[in-house]
């Protein structure tokens, strides 16, 4: 287990005497004394606040938030326009970071900068944090001189990559809400509702319709099973889980993701943008097509569209042009390859990657449209029916009962 980087507990005394306690995550008591001196603190006593240590899985496995990152490298970015070095801009960053997990990562990030390396090589070494294509893009950056523009470039980027996303998250909420309010209003009738009306009906000898027959049945065993129905949830929960850790057992999940006949499209059509758009910034950036190319690929969501443009750069190397070598992939659709291969005739590949993903993001987006238009009147028709069952199920024994009460 990786122990994370330890929170010091402060004791600061201020201009006009006050004193303070503060916590901070720091590399060392050393770090964290700079840290507070730079605020003009007076710092009188720094100790490891043991009680804060955290030695869990659960921070050294979280992500950090697009808006979290996005906003940082905006500040970045004006920061190094205005003329301040690199490491000066990141201890600026830092004083006004709250977010724990964020702070943590740019404090390791400005230690490996203090220690010489350059800022690309530096978010590197933080591992699978940080997207192959921004650190390749800093890199290119560096390279040019030119690293504000480059930021500015991805930040650009990164925004279209969120808008996208936020707009089909925003469009599936409510289908999302009417299927759990559908499962709970279930539930609640089966487990709760349906069993006193059952006990009253029991006291009367009277029979029951066959509907309510079915759901009291269906309700008696849910109930019974309910105990073991849990623990077999759970271990199904973990073996998903367990199965998507093998690169392998992800690539075939991904493969049946592909054969659902309304999903295809979406994700096919979702990987081209991300692809087209991440190829174009690379390229935009200065960074060689075949690099380009390796980077790009990483960006699709499906592991096995991954797996298939695994030979796009051997092939490219070989001779191949771009949008050949994305023909022999076998999942780029026509329109798509064209349009790449008159940005090649027309020396304006980057532009041309550009609209690629414009026309699939909004293809994505019509068709996500078009299923939550669809999907919503066939929800409440279906919650409508549950609702109906379940009221027949109750009301269908009084009316027996009034015949044998007559």
């Amino acid at each position: 287990m990786k122990i994370l980087m330890p929170q010091f507990a402060c004791r600061l005394a201020t201009e006009d005497g006050r004193l303070l306690t503060e916590t901070l995550l720091a590399p060392s008591r050393e770090e964290c004394r700079k840290h507070f001196e730079a605020r003009g603190f007076c710092v009188l006593k720094v100790k490891k606040d043991w009680k804060r240590i955290d030695i869990s899985f659960s921070r050294l496995n979280r992500k950090i938030r697009e808006k979290d990152f996005i906003l940082f490298n905006q500040e970045l970015m004006y920061l190094l326009r205005a003329g301040y070095p690199v490491l000066k801009s990141l201890e600026i960053i830092i004083n006004r970071t709250k977010n724990p997990n964020l702070l943590e990562v740019l404090l390791r990030v400005a230690d490996e900068v203090r220690g010489g390396k350059t800022l690309s090589e530096a978010f590197l070494a933080m591992g699978r944090k940080f997207p192959a294509v921004y650190t390749a893009s800093l890199q290119a950056g560096e390279q040019s001189g030119a690293l504000p523009q480059t930021i500015n470039r991805y930040l650009d980027y990164a925004r279209n990559i969120e808008k996208t996303k936020s707009r089909i998250r925003r469009a599936l909420v409510y289908p999302s809400l009417l299927l759990v309010f559908s499962f709970l209003l279930l539930m609640i009738l089966i487990n709760f509702i349906l069993p006193r009306f059952s006990g009253f009906y029991s006291d009367f000898e009277a029979d029951l319709p066959a509907v309510t027959r079915i759901l009291t049945g269906f309700s008696l065993i849910l109930r019974r099973s309910l105990l073991f129905l849990v623990p077999i949830a759970l271990v199904l929960a973990a073996a998903v889980v367990w199965l998507k850790r093998k690169e392998a057992n992800r690539v075939w999940l991904d493969r049946v993701m592909l054969g659902l006949p309304y999903a295809r499209r979406i994700w096919l059509e979702s990987g081209v943008s991300l692809f087209a758009r991440t190829l174009g910034l690379l390229l935009e950036a200065g960074i060689a097509l075949i690099q380009s190319v390796f980077i790009a690929s990483r960006a699709i969501p499906n592991r096995f569209l991954l797996v298939k443009t695994a030979s796009v750069p051997e092939d490219i190397r070989n001779g191949h042009s771009l949008s050949d070598a994305l023909a022999r992939a076998g999942f780029f659709p026509g329109l798509a390859l064209d349009m790449i291969r008159i940005g090649e005739t027309s020396a304006n590949l980057e532009g041309m990657l550009a609209e690629v993903a414009e026309v699939y993001d909004d293809s994505v987006q019509a068709r996500v449209d078009t299923f939550v238009t669809l999907i919503e009147p066939v929800l409440i028709i279906v919650m409508g029916l549950l609702v109906a069952v379940m009221l027949l199920s109750v009301y269908l024994p009084i009316f027996n009962i009034i015949k044998i009460t007559r």
